[in-house]
């Protein structure tokens, strides 16, 4: 198996975590929960901030010593608009599931910003459609760089069965402002149907010789997580199978400043 890929493992509890030890990397870190009603997950930010999103199920969560209630409404990530909590740093906080509840945990450095936990409803998060054609996807900013963060973004993204989705292929893997920005990223899929797949392809450019130093194509199945340390990461989803992903990216400086691949560039003027 690629060492991109990370497959959780099944059951309950802890899923999947991601640390910037494991990916050998500086910012991200993602972890998978899944808990049964009843159950709690609680952690301590520390020296990161965190974004809590219902990725399906409802739950009751505190954080910062505030009770925000009832959070969550969808019981699929293809049926509606998420519910996330914003966890700055040095912050306990706790969910405890109402129903069967997915919870993703993005996270990334403090900048000590001294922002306050809040939630990001529905009525918070902006849409968007991008692309054209079979390029085609649908795009829910949770934590876009407009809003109030110290390095994460988030954003969710539904590509239809047929579609590609971040392709053009693109990369942010320089620090070269206002051109480019390095943002390290996961993708946390998620296929309906379950049974379904889909792929990713993570690679870099070649050089004089045509070699790149990364260069892998992956089969993502329901509820695998790729990691993105550099280069080009394009999707491509199965007909019959639509494909959800959530994104978390951070690196030294929060935007998002993209380079696509020049010899694919001419898709974005067709």
């Amino acid at each position: 198996m690629s060492k991109l890929l990370v497959r959780p493992k099944g059951g309950n509890g802890l899923l999947a975590k991601v640390t910037p030890e494991s990916a050998g990397w500086r910012y991200v870190g993602f972890e998978l929960h899944r808990l049964r009603p009843g159950d709690t997950v609680s952690a301590e930010t520390g020296g990161q901030e965190a974004c809590l999103v219902f990725v399906s199920g409802r739950g009751r969560a505190t954080a910062q010593g505030r009770d925000f209630g009832l959070l969550g409404e969808r019981m699929s990530p293809f049926d509606g608009k998420p519910w996330s909590l914003y966890v700055p740093q040095d912050c306990d906080w706790s969910v405890t599931a109402e129903t069967d509840l997915e919870l993703a945990v993005c996270l990334a450095p403090s900048l000590g910003g001294g922002l306050p936990a809040r939630v990001v409803g529905p009525d918070d998060v902006s849409q968007e459609v991008r692309g054209k054609g079979t390029n085609t996807r649908y795009v829910t900013n949770i934590l876009p760089e407009g809003e109030p963060a110290d390095s994460l973004l988030v954003v969710e993204v539904i590509t239809p069965g047929g579609h590609t989705s971040s392709y053009p292929p693109h990369k942010h893997d320089r620090d070269d402002l206002p051109t480019e920005s390095y943002l390290e990223e996961t993708y946390y899929h998620r296929i309906n149907p379950p049974q379904g797949f889909a792929f990713q392809r993570v690679y870099t450019d070649a050089d004089a010789d045509g070699r790149r130093s990364l260069d892998e194509t992956m089969t993502v199945e329901d509820g695998d997580i790729v990691i993105v340390p550099e280069g080009y990461h394009p999707c491509a989803a199965c007909h019959g199978y639509d494909l959800y992903y959530l994104n978390v990216m951070a690196g030294p400086t929060r935007t998002w400043k993209f380079h696509n691949a020049p010899e694919h560039a001419w898709m974005l003027k067709a």
